[in-house]
């Protein structure tokens, strides 16, 4: 279900609570990257969003996609607990449209020198571009159904052997499939793909992944060494198409 932001400038997939499943630009706008030199601690990290988006003149509502990196990953009681915070802030910028949160959403722990607390790590916004090309966010997902956040749905759930990492790669890389259709978009429109794992990718990364991303695999995928944000999930992927990158703090 793509739903329409005119505020943001830009449509969504209906996603859950905590996120939307992805945003797509809508004509006249662009959706740009930015990633911070350092990951801050949420709350400055929407600080530094609100000033970034003010000195290029766009709102708050111009917001379409969060990455965020946690210590650990949570129990499923946890990330309930930790996304109600969450849904707090995004409630205080007025960002819910007709209860629905349009905003696209990722959220890893770094295996390797976590932070201390959940923080920011980047950030997609819209800005005004006439005839721009397609761009896009597509949300984090793992091997969950689409909208559930039930521990019995985990795909292969306690497993981690090659073949089950195969199997979970498979399902991902459909729900990534499906919300890139959704959205209207193509895989060829991609410019970045990235996984999250902390298991060898290499025994099935050609036949899972990059043999179904079609011209996209010229891209190559960014392997970061990071667990998914609940325990029990082993393989997260996220996806974007956009026309301009940049670091900033």
């Amino acid at each position: 279900m793509l739903v329409e932001n005119k505020r943001g400038g830009y449509s969504f997939l209906k996603g859950i609570s905590p996120y939307s499943a992805g945003a797509v630009a809508q004509p006249g706008f662009a959706i740009e990257h930015a990633r911070l030199r350092a990951p801050i601690a949420v709350a400055a990290g929407f600080d530094a969003i609100d000033a970034y988006l003010k000195s290029l003149n766009r709102p708050r509502a111009a917001l379409c996609g969060i990455e965020l990196r946690s210590p650990q990953p949570f129990t499923f009681q946890g990330f309930s607990d930790f996304n109600a915070r969450y849904v707090g802030i995004l409630k205080s910028w007025e960002l819910l449209q007709d209860g629905l949160n349009p905003i696209a959403r990722t959220n890893v722990a770094p295996e390797l020198g976590p932070p201390f607390e959940p923080c920011l790590f980047g950030f997609s916004y819209t800005v005004v571009a006439a005839n721009a090309k397609s761009s896009f966010v597509v949300a984090g997902a793992g091997e969950l159904p689409e909208g559930s956040l039930d521990p019995h749905d985990v795909v292969r759930k306690g497993e981690a052997t090659t073949e089950a990492l195969r199997e979970k790669a498979r399902f991902v890389m459909s729900l990534m499939d499906g919300r890139v259709r959704g959205l209207g978009t193509r895989w060829a429109d991609v410019t970045q793909t990235n996984l999250f794992t902390v298991h060898p990718v290499c025994p099935w990364l050609n036949t899972e992944v990059l043999s179904k991303m079609g011209s996209a695999q010229l891209q190559g995928v960014n392997w970061y060494f990071a667990r998914p944000p609940i325990v029990s999930i082993e393989f997260e992927m996220d996806l974007r198409g956009v026309g301009r990158e940049v670091v900033i703090g």
